[in-house]
Order: C-alpha cells, then sequence, then structure tokens
C-alpha cells in the first residue's frame, strides 16, 4: 500500500516551497480568460493529486478491512485503527472538495505560492498547495500596500466544482504592473454581493488583514474580538477554531474546542462553517444545550430572565437544597425493645439542619444523615433504656429495613430537575428568597418554573444545582492535554491524521475543553458565565461580542462574572473597524436610531452602498398584516436571498401566516442575533426596544444586508 510521509518527513512551514515550478510565466499581454486557464490548468493538477491520495486512503481502508482474519485483540484494534484513520482522510478530502484553490500570492521574486482550504504536496514532496492556516498562507490575509511582505500580487479564484469561474487580483506592487496582468475589481466586494442562503459561509478567500490578526492570535490566555455589527466577528471566531486544530491539533482535538453562541437558531445558521474548513470536532453548544439532556429554547420574559440570571440566584439555589423533598416523611417511628420512639416534624428538620452543617451537598450526605437520625433517636432511647448500648443500638435499628426506607424517603438522590422545580411553587421559593427578591419577581419566577418545559436562563441553574447537589464533575486527567513547540504545516490529509490522538467523548457536562470560543459575549448573564468558567477552567478563550447590542441590563455585574470565569493571564485584544455585512444606507439608518440611545456605541464603517434607501411605513394594528405581506412579496421579489421577518414574540402567532415560502423566516429579536438576511422587516420595533432595551432594537436593524423596511404599529 502506498503511503504518504507522515508528519516527522515534513518542512518547516517558514521553508515552505513556492510553487513557481507549477504555473508558468506571467504575461502581463494575457486577457481575463487567458488568466483563468492558467489557474484552471494548476487546479486540475492539484485535484489530479488529491485523487491519487484519496485513491490511496481507500487503498488504505480496503487493505485494513481484508484483515479479517486477526484474532489477537492488539491485531484487531490496530486494524480497526488503520481503517478508522483511512476513513478520516477519506472524510477530509471530500469536504475540502469544494473550492479546493482560492488564492494565489505572486512575489516580488518572482515566486508564486497558491492557498488552499488543504496543504498538498506534488510526487517529489514539493509543496503544491499552502493550507489557509499556514504561517506561510498569512500574506494573503496580512499584505497591504503600505506593509506588502514581499508580496507582489494578490489573487482570489473563485471556483464551481473542479471548475474555475473568476478571478480577482490585488496588485499591490505598482513597479511590477508591467509584468503582472491584473484581472476584476477585488475580491471582498464580490463576496458581500452574493446572496444569503440561511447558512453562514466561510471566508476563508475573503478574510481581511485585521480579521486575519485575531484569528492567529495565540491559542493561551484570552482574545478578545470586539467590534459593532457586520464587521466578521462571529466568522472570524469560527476561523479562529480551525486555525487552533490546524497550529496544535494534538492540543486542540484532544482536549476539544467549546464554541458557544446564544440560541439554537444561531448554532445551526453557523453550524456549516466548520466542517466546510474540514473540522468536525468542535463542540458547538447554545447556552440553552449546556445542560445534558436539556434542549432549551424558550425565553423568559426580559424581568425574570434578569432576576434568573443574577447572582442573587446562587443564594436562593443554596436555600433550595436543603428544603425538605416534597412528599418526605415527616414523622419516624421506631419500636426498640417494646417501647416506641418517634421524631416529629420539628425534630426531623432540626435533624436535616446539624446534617447539612456537616455536608452541605445533599446527595454526598446520606450516610451522615443517617447517622444524625440514628443520633437523635437515641438521645430519646437513653433515658427511658438506661441499659441500652449504642454500638448495639446503631447496628440493630441502623441495619432494619423500616429505618433504611424511612432514610431513602426522607432523604432521596435528587435531581437538579426536581430540585429546580421545587421552586414553581411560590410558597417554597418564597422561603428561598426571603431577603433576597421582591414578591412580584418572586412570582413572575414561580411562574416561569410552572411551564411544560425550561427556559435558556434555566440551564445555568440546573447547572449551579448539579454542583450545589453534589453531583461529582468528570474527572480531570492531567495528560490529556499535550502540546510541542512548534507548529507543522499540513501537507495532505494522511499527515494530518497521521499522529492524531483519539477523540475523547465531550458531552454539555464536559470541563476538561482546552479551549473555549463565545460569541455575543456581551449578552451572557452572571449565572451563563459561570457554567462557561466550570467547562474552561484550564482553556485559553476568545470572547467575542459588542456592548452596544446587548440585552442583559446589568453590564457590571456580568463583567464581573466574566472575569471571575476566564483564568487570568495574557490578554490578547482585538477591534474590527469594518461592516461588512450592512449596506451604506441600512446601517447609517441603524446608527442613527441608535446614537441617543446608547452609550459608548461602536460604529464601524460600512463598505458598500446599495442606492436602496431604508423603508418606513406606521400602521393601526388591524392594519398589521396586509401591510406585511406587501412587505412580504416585495422582499422576495427584489433579493434572490432570504428574507427575515423580525418581530415581538407576542405577534408570533398572528405572523406565522404569513412564512409561505422557504426563504422568509420569522424570529424574536433574541434569536435575531448573529444571523443576516438578504432582507429584513422589522416590525413594532418600539415594542422590541420597551421589552429587551435598545441594544436588542439595534440589533434587528443590523440584520440586513442589503434592504430594510420597517413597519411600526401605532
Amino acid at each position: 500500500m502506498s503511503q504518504e510521509p507522515g508528519p516527522a518527513d515534513d518542512q518547516h512551514p517558514q521553508d515552505v516551497d513556492d510553487t513557481s515550478h507549477a504555473v508558468p510565466d506571467p504575461d502581463p499581454s494575457n486577457t481575463p480568460e487567458q488568466e483563468i486557464a492558467i489557474e484552471q490548468r494548476f487546479v486540475d493538477r492539484v485535484y489530479q493529486r488529491v485523487d491519487v491520495l484519496r485513491a490511496d486512503a481507500e487503498g488504505n481502508r480496503d487493505a485494513g478491512y481484508a484483515h479479517l482474519a486477526a484474532t489477537v485483540p492488539g491485531a484487531q484494534y490496530e486494524r480497526d485503527v488503520f481503517v478508522y484513520r483511512a476513513a478520516r482522510r477519506i472524510a477530509d478530502l471530500d469536504s475540502q472538495h469544494e473550492g479546493l484553490v482560492f488564492g494565489r500570492l505572486d512575489f516580488d521574486d518572482g515566486k508564486v505560492r497558491h492557498i488552499g482550504r488543504l496543504g498538498v504536496r506534488d510526487e517529489e514532496y514539493r509543496t503544491l498547495l499552502v493550507d489557509w492556516r499556514a504561517p506561510a498562507a498569512a500574506p494573503f490575509y496580512r499584505a497591504t500596500a503600505v506593509d506588502r511582505q514581499e508580496v507582489a500580487r494578490r489573487r482570489v479564484i473563485r471556483s464551481f466544482g473542479r471548475g474555475v469561474e473568476e478571478i480577482s487580483d490585488d496588485l499591490l506592487n505598482e513597479d511590477a504592473a508591467e509584468r503582472l496582468p491584473v484581472v476584476g475589481d477585488g475580491a471582498l466586494m464580490a463576496a458581500l454581493g452574493r446572496k444569503r442562503t440561511g447558512r453562514m459561509r466561510d471566508i476563508v478567500a475573503t478574510i481581511q488583514a485585521e480579521q486575519d490578526a485575531a484569528i492567529r492570535a495565540p491559542g493561551r490566555g484570552a482574545t478578545i474580538i470586539t467590534g459593532g455589527p457586520g464587521t466578521g466577528k462571529t466568522v472570524v471566531a469560527l476561523h479562529r477554531a480551525a486555525y487552533l486544530l490546524y497550529q496544535d491539533r494534538n492540543r486542540y482535538e484532544a482536549a476539544g474546542i467549546l464554541v458557544v453562541g446564544p440560541s439554537a437558531v444561531f448554532m445551526k445558521y453557523i453550524g456549516r462553517v466548520l466542517p466546510s474548513l474540514g473540522e468536525e470536532t468542535a463542540a458547538l453548544y447554545s447556552m440553552g444545550e449546556l445542560y445534558a439532556g436539556v434542549e432549551a429554547t424558550r425565553q423568559d420574559r426580559p424581568e425574570v430572565a434578569a432576576v434568573k440570571g443574577g447572582t442573587v440566584m446562587i443564594p436562593i439555589l443554596r436555600r433550595l437544597v436543603r428544603q425538605t423533598p416534597p412528599g418526605a416523611p415527616d414523622e419516624l417511628r421506631i419500636v426498640y425493645r417494646g417501647d416506641v420512639f418517634r421524631l416529629d416534624a420539628a425534630e426531623l428538620a432540626a435533624v436535616r439542619a446539624r446534617v447539612f452543617e456537616k455536608e452541605t451537598r445533599p446527595n454526598l450526605a446520606k450516610t451522615e444523615a443517617g447517622r444524625a437520625l440514628l443520633i437523635a433517636l437515641w438521645r430519646k432511647i437513653k433515658p427511658v433504656i438506661p441499659d441500652a448500648e449504642p454500638a448495639k443500638f446503631s447496628r440493630d435499628v441502623g441495619s432494619r429495613g423500616e429505618f433504611l426506607t424511612f432514610l431513602d424517603h426522607w432523604w432521596p438522590d435528587l435531581d437538579p430537575a426536581d430540585v429546580l422545580g421545587w421552586a414553581g411553587d411560590t410558597r417554597r421559593l418564597a422561603s428561598a428568597a426571603e431577603g433576597h427578591l421582591k414578591r412580584d419577581a418572586i412570582e413572575g419566577v414561580a411562574a416561569s418554573l410552572r411551564e411544560s418545559d425550561f427556559s435558556i436562563p434555566d440551564v445555568a441553574l440546573l447547572d449551579e444545582l448539579r454542583l450545589l447537589l453534589g453531583i461529582k464533575p468528570q474527572p480531570r486527567g492531567r495528560d490529556r492535554i499535550r502540546s510541542w513547540d512548534g507548529i507543522q504545516e499540513v501537507s495532505t490529509t494522511q499527515d494530518r491524521y497521521y499522529d492524531r490522538p483519539e477523540r475523547q467523548s465531550r458531552d454539555a457536562f464536559y470541563e476538561d475543553y482546552a479551549h473555549v470560543i463565545v460569541d455575543e459575549a456581551q449578552d451572557l448573564s452572571p449565572m451563563q458565565w459561570r457554567v462557561l468558567g466550570r467547562r474552561g477552567r484550564a482553556a485559553g478563550w476568545t470572547v467575542v461580542g459588542d456592548e452596544a447590542q446587548s440585552s442583559w441590563p446589568r453590564p457590571k455585574e456580568s463583567a464581573e462574572a466574566r472575569r471571575r470565569a476566564v483564568p487570568r493571564g495574557r490578554v490578547h485584544e482585538f477591534h474590527l473597524t469594518k461592516n461588512y455585512r450592512n449596506s451604506k444606507e441600512v446601517f447609517e439608518y441603524a446608527a442613527e436610531w441608535a446614537k441617543p440611545r446608547l452609550r459608548h456605541i461602536d460604529l464601524p464603517e460600512a463598505v458598500r452602498e446599495t442606492g436602496v434607501a431604508v423603508e418606513e411605513k406606521s400602521v393601526a394594528a388591524d392594519a398589521l398584516l396586509p401591510e406585511l405581506a406587501g412587505a412580504v412579496a416585495e422582499a422576495l421579489e427584489a433579493v434572490e436571498g432570504t428574507v427575515g421577518i423580525i418581530a415581538p414574540y407576542a405577534r408570533h402567532a398572528e405572523l406565522a401566516g404569513l412564512v409561505h415560502d422557504d426563504r422568509v423566516t420569522l424570529v424574536g429579536p433574541l434569536e435575531s442575533k448573529g444571523l443576516e438576511w438578504d432582507a429584513v422587516i422589522a416590525v413594532d420595533l418600539g415594542a422590541v426596544a420597551k421589552s429587551h432595551g435598545a441594544g436588542v432594537a439595534y440589533v434587528v436593524l443590523t440584520r440586513a444586508t442589503q434592504r430594510l423596511h420597517r413597519i411600526d404599529v401605532v
């Protein structure tokens, strides 16, 4: 079986061979069609090489399957690992097939370097294609006319399947115009003008310099990425995950990367970005999914969410777990040597309090609870039966079936979901919240907890209860996170998986991540930061957000919780300044609305214009449906891509009938965070601002890439 050289044979990334041997010398008189043909020949060569590598991987896989006679456990394991690695190589090659080659660099010295989704070497192990994450690819994203990094021309190559459809050049060295043809108007603007499909795309071909700097920041410590709407914060964070996995695969794949977003809708939207980059090992969770077995999507009313998310809930939950479970017996009766002895409700309550003095976690205190009951009984028995022996009494009564049955019912193992459900009883919650919450807050929280499903803020409460009750966290392995000095440049898929450790199982409770990426961080409540702090106790962090878009009403409390969650260490800060999402018309309208309502607002520069002004209209409540129906029809006619209706939650039932086209989506204001549509219809913005704050209304106004239509209800 043929085999590519392993990582030990790989060359240092800074010494990568340029691919000038693979392309003809440039001719400044070439037409765009001739230049496309040149790139097509190179792309064909890369795909031919990839076909060979894929055939090799298939041969290795089939050879592994052929070893059916392996009977020794060690041989069986080696066979299975061999087959697994070959299958992973095939899957990786397949996932990167579309648009495999997307960039080219021409240097001042005449050398050429092609950039792609994978690193590929030719038959003689010379560099054919450089992986976009490799240091050798950095000039493709970072070179500018001011800091050219010896780049004369940067070319973006757009393909469909294996065919090159378009090229676009940036000439960075004007002196090279006599020897290099220049085609097109630049790739970024073309990419921004493409229609939206309802799923986020990768941007490997159009990453800008300020974005690339954030993507390639060191993995250790905390990387803070800020920027206003449309600056690409989310997609930068996702590409950062792919970069970290490439840069130190052993560390980040073995221990894991956690990517956290605000909602299930958002996670579905971004879900294909990492696979499109060839990475499927990162764990993607919304804040409503970070408790195993729960997938919360319900939003609480803002005033209720503000209570549940605050640190005021910590002492309330601590009191709650100390309460007597519903249905627990309120009397213990024991017959000992002919006499009946009993502990009434008050005495049992006193015993329960003594148990918690020694062990605060009830699920770890059952043995102590049994001991405390026996001590309380002994104090009643000793005066009545003076010759009773304590050791004999404990052995006799403590082993009785009726005593053990009582103990099981009086001190049961508690589940966090059941305990949180207790707080749906207003009297129980009032007892736990005495001195912490006012009556209206207690009633609002209790009403929410009586719902049939959990809300997104409930997930943080469940996770807090998990520890307060004494459910042990997963064991931490000392050697799980490993790292080596230096960075290997990927050459083939086989190299990528040649020495890869087995992937660890990571459910919602996993707490040993090597890196945690938090998107829309400005919206996280203090209780949610506590959840993430537990997941990333020894992790590096990437925190992405924009304070102006926050829905959390007490930013200082949240900032303090973030400081506690993110381990102290070196901090790398990056600020993104260009708005690539919104047209200038849309963003200037949103900015004018937001400036008098939001403090410290960050206003990036919109980089393109469409000539389409924002439409505004005010209608009576009974005229909303026909007006909105007309706006949807107009938007579908005007754009090729998607249309979003963003409306207050209270109006969703009446508006749902207007979603009759798969290009149209109806979402609430909070779910719209991080999403984008070609056209957006913002319904009843005043109600959104009143319920969720001006920051969320600002979010609503900045979701459109081309057209924004605002309909107010008067």
